[in-house]
C-alpha cells in the first residue's frame, strides 16, 4: 500500500511539473519572447509562468531583465498568413496527388522533395528574411497574377501538372511581395528544387520514353553481342536463344535520371561547393552516369 501511495504522489508531481512546463511554453509562444529574469541575489532563472502567477497575487521584487525583446519580427505574421492561404489553396491538390501520381512507383518521390524544400527554407529563414524588407510590388504582383491564372486553369480543367507548377509561382510571388528580390536570391535553390516535385506530363513522358528505350536496347544488344551471347533485337525486344526480353518503360532510365539529378543537386547544396564550374560539371555528369547504370541494369 505504501508503494502504491508513493507512486501516486510521484505521478501527481510529474503531472504538475509537466503541466507547468507546457504552461510556460504556451505563454512564451503567446507573448512571442524568450525572457530570462534573474532575481537579485538568486542564480536561478524565473519562468514566465511563475512571473505571471506572482504578478497576479503580489508585486514582484526588483528584477533584472536580460536581452528582452517584446516585438515579433515584422515578416512573421505576413509569412504565416501567406502560408495559411497557400496550404488552403493546395491541400486539394496534394490529396489528389497522393491518390494518383504519388501512389505510383515512377513519381513517388514528390512528398520527399517537398519535405526537403520546406526544410531548406526553414533552415535558411534568417538569411532569407534577415535583411530589411524591400517589397517588389510590381514584379511580385505580376508573378502572382500569372500563377493564379495557372492555378485556376489547372484546377478547373483537371490539369494536375499546371496546378502543381503554379505553387512555385505563388511561393516566389510571396517572397517578392513580403521581403523583396533579396529573399528570392537567398531562396532560389529550394524553389528550383521544388520543380522535381511537379508531375511530368504524360504526353512528354511518352515522347521521351520511347527513344530512351530504343537507345538502351541497342546498346544492350551490342554489349551482349560483343560478350558472345546469341542475341537479336526487334525494336525494343531482345531475343537471347529461346528467350524474348521486352525493354519496358521502367527500363528507359527517365525516372532514375530525375531521381539522381535531384540527389546530385541536393548533395552539392549540402556540401556548399562554391565553384560554379564544378557544380555545372557535376550536374551534367549525372546524365551519362544515369544512362550507363540503366544500361548495366538492363
Amino acid at each position: 500500500l505504501g508503494r502504491v501511495v508513493r507512486t501516486f504522489f510521484l505521478s501527481v508531481h510529474w503531472v504538475r511539473g509537466g503541466a507547468r512546463v507546457v504552461t510556460d511554453l504556451c505563454l512564451q509562444i503567446l507573448v512571442g519572447v524568450r525572457v530570462t529574469i534573474r532575481r537579485i541575489g538568486s542564480p536561478s532563472p524565473v519562468s514566465i509562468g511563475s512571473l505571471v502567477m506572482t504578478a497576479s497575487s503580489q508585486p514582484l521584487p526588483e528584477a533584472v531583465l536580460v536581452g528582452v525583446s517584446t516585438s515579433r519580427p515584422d515578416w512573421l505574421l505576413k509569412v504565416g498568413v501567406w502560408l495559411a492561404v497557400f496550404v488552403a489553396m493546395y491541400v486539394p491538390l496534394y490529396m489528389t496527388l497522393a491518390e494518383t501520381t504519388w501512389a505510383s512507383d515512377q513519381q513517388s518521390h514528390g512528398p520527399m522533395i517537398m519535405a526537403v524544400c520546406a526544410w531548406l527554407l526553414w533552415s535558411d529563414r534568417v538569411g532569407i528574411f534577415g535583411a530589411p524588407a524591400r517589397p517588389a510590388l510590381m514584379a511580385g504582383g505580376s508573378v502572382l497574377l500569372v500563377s493564379l491564372l495557372a492555378f485556376v486553369l489547372g484546377r478547373s480543367q483537371g490539369v494536375v501538372e499546371l496546378d502543381a507548377l503554379s505553387q512555385l509561382g505563388v511561393l516566389i510571388a510571396g517572397l517578392l511581395l513580403i521581403q523583396g528580390p533579396s529573399a528570392f536570391r537567398k531562396a532560389w535553390f529550394p524553389l528550383v528544387f521544388l520543380l522535381f516535385a511537379v508531375p511530368l506530363p504524360g504526353a512528354w513522358v511518352q515522347a521521351v520514353t520511347m527513344p530512351l528505350k530504343h537507345v538502351v536496347s541497342v546498346v544492350a544488344e551490342e554489349l551482349l553481342f560483343w560478350t558472345g551471347y546469341p542475341i537479336g533485337r526487334s525494336g525494343v525486344t531482345l531475343t537471347i536463344g529461346p528467350y524474348a526480353l521486352l525493354v519496358a518503360d521502367a527500363c528507359s532510365g527517365l525516372n532514375s535520371l530525375f531521381t539522381l539529378e535531384a540527389l546530385g543537386l541536393l548533395y552539392m547544396k549540402a556540401m556548399r561547393y562554391k565553384s560554379t564550374t564544378r557544380n555545372v560539371l557535376l550536374a551534367l555528369m549525372i546524365v551519362p552516369i544515369s544512362f550507363v547504370s540503366n544500361v548495366t541494369r538492363v
